[in-house]
């Protein structure tokens, strides 16, 4: 799985999905946080100059990425920062609940740097999904623009 795609994106109507990839369950969640800002913006041109930590809990891996995804967009909203790079470490807790931990690397938003693309307006559990396949994970997921 050397060819593995970080995510591609797919239609829907006033909307956009995606499916991120990984060759683990931190990867692909990494890079769904990735294609996400890449739809707001060229994440390429987005440099890791800011460093946030965060804690998610939730009941089971789709919630989490909800939950996470949601987290990112939140720190985008109040704090003006693109992201472009994700640390995910992800443990399954004693009462069945899932644990993730983040740090993420960006810069705050410079429309001069930074092309604008997309609003994104929110995160929805329409078609979420978390698949393990043989060699790989896949997530699924909508943006609300």
């Amino acid at each position: 799985m050397d060819n593995l795609k970080s995510f591609e994106y797919f239609d829907v109507t006033a909307d956009i999905g995606f499916w991120a990839y990984g060759k683990c369950l931190e990867e692909a969640y990494e890079n769904a946080a990735l294609a996400m800002f890449n739809v707001m913006t060229d994440v390429n041109k987005v440099n890791s100059t800011q460093k946030y930590e965060f804690d998610i809990e939730s009941e089971d891996l789709v919630s989490l990425l909800y939950d996470y995804l949601e987290e990112l967009l939140f720190l985008f909203d109040v704090e003006l920062i693109f992201f472009s790079k994700f640390q995910i470490n992800i443990n399954k807790q004693d009462n069945g609940e899932y644990c993730l931990h983040c740090i993420a690397y960006g810069e705050p938003v410079n429309w001069e740097i930074h092309p604008r693309k997309s609003e994104v307006k929110a995160i929805t559990f329409h078609k979420m999904d978390v698949v393990f396949e043989k060699d790989f994970v896949k997530l699924s997921t909508i943006l609300d623009l």
